[in-house]
């Protein structure tokens, strides 16, 4: 499969600069690969779908406030930090973005806030990439306090507006739980604790995984053969308990419902050979494109996706290229709103 093949054009006034007012008042296309059908409801009917019984594969990673604005030392120039990961706890060394990045080099000091926060910048990693050591004497905990009193909602680039207070809690979903993201697993962003609370009630089961999204989910794909694309490592885990959820309602002809690329990447990167989910702790860097062979999952809940992008080329394997495309098609014709804050997809 060719990276051209998920060219599209999509009109610029259908990126959703802000979520609906309620999660659960987003529109949801139904997309039946059985049928080949396309369907327009409301992502509050999501529950018409589901079954006693069925397991809702929900990614609970936490997004922190990764975005932080600091000043270099002597020159004062202002300087975005883009919090990666923590490599090391003990001395504070953290994995980086930093714009502008021709102006930070080895040996520059950053300041933050009103000098509460000062970090040495001591690795190159990408062009953009840097290492900093993070200068300062309290307790770990301490420090976490500061990074989330001066970081901000690391809402995605494209909308084009500053970061609002609401965001703080709609970038996120309610069942958030372990931090470690610096972006939101958005799927899962349309469901409200009322919604949740119904699912329940109807006898769905929750099967919670921890995916931790970095930001190479979003790297652009560079490459027109798609074997030759890398993805980055995220962190993940799948806990004997939520293996055992999954596995019971595959034994019991029930439905596996991944919610969101994370949650489907998450299950498919810890297969049996006889097709059961298997209890995971580590790394993943699976990259799934047309054609592939999906073990676990029954239905899929996504967004709508930008072009040549890796999430959309999943959702693609999934729901089957030709009508996934159509799907897209008949998406901007209805103007469906796009990306992280925008409306939802349901495969069946």
């Amino acid at each position: 499969m060719k990276l051209s093949k998920f060219k599209f054009e999509m009109p610029a006034d259908l990126l959703a600069e802000r979520p609906t007012t309620n999660r659960d008042d987003s529109r949801m296309m139904v997309v039946n690969r059985k049928e080949g059908t396309i369907e327009h409801r409301v992502f509050s009917d999501i529950i018409e779908y589901f079954d006693e019984g069925d397991a809702l594969v929900l990614n609970d990673t936490k997004v922190f406030p990764a975005r932080l604005y600091g000043n270099k030392e002597k020159t004062g120039a202002k300087i975005e930090v883009f919090l990666l990961r923590e490599l090391n706890s003990d001395n504070l060394l953290w994995d980086v973005l930093v714009d502008p990045a021709r102006k930070i080099r080895i040996g520059n000091k950053l300041y933050f806030g009103d000098d509460d926060l000062v970090a040495e910048v001591i690795d190159n990693t990408t062009s953009r990439g840097r290492t900093l050591r993070f200068l300062f004497d309290g307790s770990h905990e301490e420090f976490r306090k500061i990074i989330m009193s001066l970081g901000e909602t690391p809402i995605p680039k494209y909308i084009q507006r500053e970061v609002e207070p609401e965001d703080e809690e709609r970038y996120q979903t309610v069942y958030a739980k372990n931090e470690g993201a610096v972006a939101a697993p958005t799927a899962g962003l349309h469901f409200s604790k009322n919604l949740l609370k119904r699912c329940e009630i109807l006898g769905v089961n929750f099967a919670p995984v921890t995916l931790h999204i970095g930001l190479g989910t979003f790297r652009p794909v560079e490459v027109e053969d798609l074997t030759k694309h890398k993805m980055d490592s995220e962190e993940m885990e799948i806990t004997e308990k939520t293996a055992e959820i999954v596995n019971n309602a595959k034994r019991s002809n029930k439905k596996v419902i991944a919610v969101g690329t994370t949650s489907m990447r998450a299950i498919e990167t810890s297969v049996s050979t006889d097709g059961f989910l298997k209890p995971y702790k580590g790394w993943t860097n699976k990259f799934i494109f047309p054609q592939y062979d999906f073990s676990i999952a029954d239905m899929m809940i996504t967004n709508f996706h930008m072009p040549e992008s890796t999430l959309l080329m999943m959702t693609a394997a999934f729901g089957g290229y030709d009508l996934i495309m159509k799907a897209y098609k008949e998406a901007i014709k209805e103007k469906y709103r796009f990306y992280s804050y925008g409306d939802a997809m349901l495969i069946i």
